[in-house]
């Protein structure tokens, strides 16, 4: 008997029991779709936590007081001998490769304006950071080059501030009050959007003096430094250390570069991504499960029909491959219809919810379609070994 007589012969068994094969298959069709659903799902975090990180460019280094290991995000503790200051980054920023160096301080003050007010995160930072974090103007200017030699009390608005204060009209040259101080604004910035939970437009950037003197801040808490496109991490890093340890005496600062904060992130977010393949392939163990119990059942009611095979000169290979190739197609049809159903429900999740990050993890995907044939070839072979090994006379008189 040919593999075409067979793969029919395979077939008309598994319609003659449609109920049965559908039931079967539809284990693996939940298991294969519940893999691809929760792996786009894992993919797209993975995708979306590397973009945040991503969208104020790709080279940057972050230096943050204390020799301690950290993200570089702000908010470290603040625990050295000599605190990083302004004077830090103006001497950084003469160093070779180094493009622009800008300190950061942050804290959440009362913003007023007239008879408006609210809370905000307030930044000090540099004239350099619309070159540093990529950020835009929308009307007037940014703090000036001298800021942080001479700081003067000048304000510059995220888009949402200058709405929720200002509504539509030019708020350029106007006086706010920051906390206890007053700053005249004399730009507002483009929309930005979110960064791993902080609204950058719900934001007031001051000069870092300033910040430092509101927030009662005796360091900076992070510097920022953007390096040539041309220069490696690792340079610029060694570059930045030599320089630092003789100004402060000894190594009493952090050094994170974003190669090694992207690392740490990816190798994070693809455990958490095969964290969420293994939980889908509880759902496959399932159905092969299934596929299994379908099979040894039906060895046991087809009894009969494996004797008269047997009887009319089908060879045992002949009835091994008849059984498997039925459990083979079984979950060729549980794998294919899962993958269909779970990329649809994945594409229609995308398309109701656009906010979700989702995207398509085709090679869990492939590898959960291999698992499944994997499963039919598995959980087929002991039936159709048993069917295989039976006397055809005791088959015969077994009706």
């Amino acid at each position: 008997m040919n593999w075409t007589d067979l793969v029919k012969l395979a077939l008309r068994s598994i319609g003659s029991h449609k109920q049965r094969s559908m039931l079967t298959a539809l284990g693996l069709i939940i298991g294969i779709a519940a893999v691809v659903i929760l792996t786009s799902i894992g993919r797209g975090i993975h995708r979306f936590v590397l973009s945040e990180f991503t969208q104020f460019g790709t080279h940057l280094i972050a230096i943050t007081p204390g020799k301690t290991t950290t993200f570089g995000l702000s908010g470290a503790t603040i625990s050295t001998v000599r605190p990083l200051s302004n004077a830090d980054v103006l001497s950084l920023q003469k160093l070779d490769y180094v493009q622009a160096a800008m300190p950061m301080v942050q804290g959440n003050a009362r913003i007023e304006a007239g008879n408006k007010q609210r809370r905000a995160n307030v930044f000090g930072v540099g004239a350099a950071l619309p070159e540093i974090w990529k950020l835009k103007l929308a009307m007037g200017r940014f703090l000036p080059d001298d800021s942080l030699e001479n700081p003067r009390a000048f304000a510059v608005l995220g888009s949402k501030m200058h709405a929720e204060l200002f509504g539509t009209a030019s708020p350029l040259g106007q006086r706010i009050r920051i906390g206890s101080d007053r700053f005249r604004v004399i730009g507002v910035m483009e929309p930005k959007g979110q960064m791993l939970g902080f609204d950058m437009d719900d934001t007031v950037y001051i000069p870092s003096n300033k910040a430092m003197e509101m927030f009662d801040r005796q360091s900076l808490m992070e510097i920022d430094v953007l390096y040539d496109n041309e220069a490696s991490s690792e340079i610029v890093e060694r570059n930045l250390k030599r320089h630092l340890i003789a100004r402060h005496g000894a190594e009493d600062f952090t050094i994170i570069t974003q190669n090694q904060m992207l690392e740490k992130l990816d190798s994070v977010l693809s455990v958490l991504t095969m964290a969420v393949a293994a939980l889908g392939s509880i759902s496959l163990l399932v159905g092969s499960v299934g596929i299994l119990t379908i099979m040894t059942i039906a060895v046991s009611e087809r009894i009969t029909e494996i004797g008269l095979l047997r009887a009319i000169g089908a060879e045992r290979r002949v009835v091994f491959r008849l059984f498997l190739g039925e459990a083979l197609l079984l979950s060729l049809a549980g794998g294919a219809g899962g993958v269909l159903l779970g990329v649809a429900l994945v594409k229609l999740a995308a398309a109701l919810v656009p906010a979700l990050p989702v995207e398509l993890a085709w090679s869990y995907i492939a590898a959960a379609f291999s698992v499944s044939l994997l499963i039919g070839i598995v959980s087929g072979i002991t039936p159709a070994m048993k069917a295989a090994q039976l006397n055809p006379l005791e088959a015969l008189r077994a009706e």
